[in-house]
């Protein structure tokens, strides 16, 4: 995610916490069940994120979502149903989906009618008529609709499914989103793959990850059928719909790229995506190979807040510039291919992102140690800007220092292993945790191996304190005059 400029320091995007709960008790009644958060926690629910406890859950391991829905954009209605593929982790008698403002009609697993019931403002309780073996594969169908919502966080912005000035809608959030639009397990920690059919009227175009597919026409509507089979969290998942002039292509490798621009957009951001090739091409040069199977971009032309790395086709704001479409695609590598464990690791994302941005400018021929140097000096007195910590930031503070600190740090880091290193280690970091979820602490020991530095203290003084680094740490060797 690329934050607005004047927004940076205050983040812009969640979801209300989804709840994934694994219930191992048949005899717990929904509808005696107390669904406050301290309670969810005591009974064990959540993936183990220590910011949003309740979201997620360890009892089932998500492989595909197949949703098919429709959209009306006049009425503002979507209806849905998804299918969901799954593995029982443990023992289940009952177990929990995320859905925030939908309404459920009918839930069936394994083919067979399940109870189901919705409590709080994201519950979806299900009861299979058997219980779900450790080991079983299941599927869960859920039919559903209504009005989708947009959140609105006191401390983190407006994020979900959101209309658009245009009349379509897109679904973009961080840290959370999917759960506006179909329900999910919503934790980065259950990536799984996504298979969507969006049925929306004549003359609407329906945009999402991966693979386009066949697209159908029938008495007035048009379904849209995508196909993402690398596993993705479900904050960058997406569905945009509008008039969309949309522009197809293929990077030099056949890799196929769709490109959708909202209506009153293509003159001023075409000659950006247009760049997208050779940023994709530069960025492999530095982090390896790039890691999705599809590529292109999703331009709106509402001024919200934000730009977000949905998987395979970022969606872009009316202000975004070239430097946010290097910042989003950076992301394909980190956040993307490699996701976080627990949000408290955001700053793997969202620093080396934001520090893919001064590369393009050092491959257009800034001297970045100059830049460096020049930055350091002018905020060294700024307690401020160097008062965020990057690592375990605490929640509602994932995004703040992330972009302008976290930058710095990551060349003062290569600055301190040096250039082969740093590159070396960051394809290998990309190649290990392709399609899997990496923590923070795993990439400081995977630098101290690659390095062969005890990096300890330059972690320690740059990512996980408040406050100016020492010299010794700020002034790596290889950035002194």
């Amino acid at each position: 995610m690329k934050a607005r400029p004047y927004l940076i320091a205050l983040v812009l995007i969640v979801l209300v916490a989804g709840l994934l709960v694994v219930f191992r008790t048949p005899s717990n009644d929904p509808a005696r069940q107390d669904t406050s958060s301290e309670a969810a926690v005591e009974a064990g629910a959540g993936a183990g994120d220590p910011y949003y406890p309740t979201d997620g859950n360890s009892g089932y391991d998500v492989t595909l979502y197949d949703l098919a829905i429709t959209y009306d954009p006049e009425a503002k209605k979507l209806d849905g149903v998804a299918t969901i593929t799954a593995t029982a982790t443990e023992d289940l008698s009952r177990f929990n989906l995320d859905l925030e403002g939908l309404k459920v009609s009918e839930v069936k697993v394994g083919g067979q009618a399940a109870k189901f019931a919705q409590q709080g403002d994201h519950e979806l309780v299900i009861t299979p008529s058997a219980p779900l073996a450790q080991g079983r594969p299941f599927t869960a169908v859920v039919t559903y609709g209504g009005e989708p919502t947009t959140i609105n966080d006191a401390s983190l912005g407006r994020s979900g499914w959101q209309i658009s000035s245009t009349g379509g809608a897109f679904a973009a959030g961080q840290p959370h989103s999917a759960t506006t639009w179909f329900p999910a397990n919503d934790t980065p920690k259950d990536k799984a793959a996504l298979k969507i059919a969006a049925r929306v009227p004549d003359g609407w175009t329906a945009i999402s990850n991966g693979l386009e597919g066949p697209v159908t026409r029938d008495g007035g509507w048009t379904t849209f059928n995508w196909s993402e089979e690398t596993p993705l969290a479900t904050y960058v998942a997406t569905v945009a719909i509008d008039k969309f002039e949309v522009v197809r292509s293929t990077l030099p490798d056949g890799t196929p790229v769709v490109d959708a621009y909202a209506p009153g957009t293509s003159a001023a951001k075409k000659p950006i995506q247009d760049q997208a090739p050779e940023v994709l091409a530069y960025l492999a040069t530095k982090f390896g190979p790039y890691p999705q199977r599809a590529a292109g971009g999703i331009w709106v032309a509402d001024q919200i807040g934000f730009s977000l790395e949905t998987q395979t086709r970022p969606i872009y704001a009316a202000w975004a510039d070239l430097e946010t479409l290097v910042h989003e695609n950076a992301h394909m590598w980190f956040g993307d291919a490699v996701s976080i464990k627990n949000w408290a690791d955001i700053c793997i994302n969202e620093c080396l992102a934001s520090y893919a941005q001064w590369l393009w400018l050092e491959h257009e021929g800034e001297d970045l140690d100059q830049r460096y140097r020049d930055q350091v000096e002018q905020r060294r007195e700024r307690s401020s800007f160097w008062a965020p910590k990057l690592y375990d930031m605490g929640k509602g503070n994932e995004f703040r220092g992330v972009y302008d600190k976290g930058l710095l740090g990551m060349h003062a880091l290569r600055k301190q292993v040096g250039d082969d290193v740093f590159f070396k280690a960051l394809q290998s970091w990309v190649t290990g945790h392709r399609d899997g979820n990496a923590s923070w602490p795993e990439f400081e020991d995977h630098f101290k191996k690659a390095s062969g530095q005890d990096l300890t203290g330059f972690f320690k003084a740059w990512f996980r304190d408040s406050g100016i680094p020492d010299d010794q740490y700020l002034l790596p060797v290889g950035v002194r005059r």
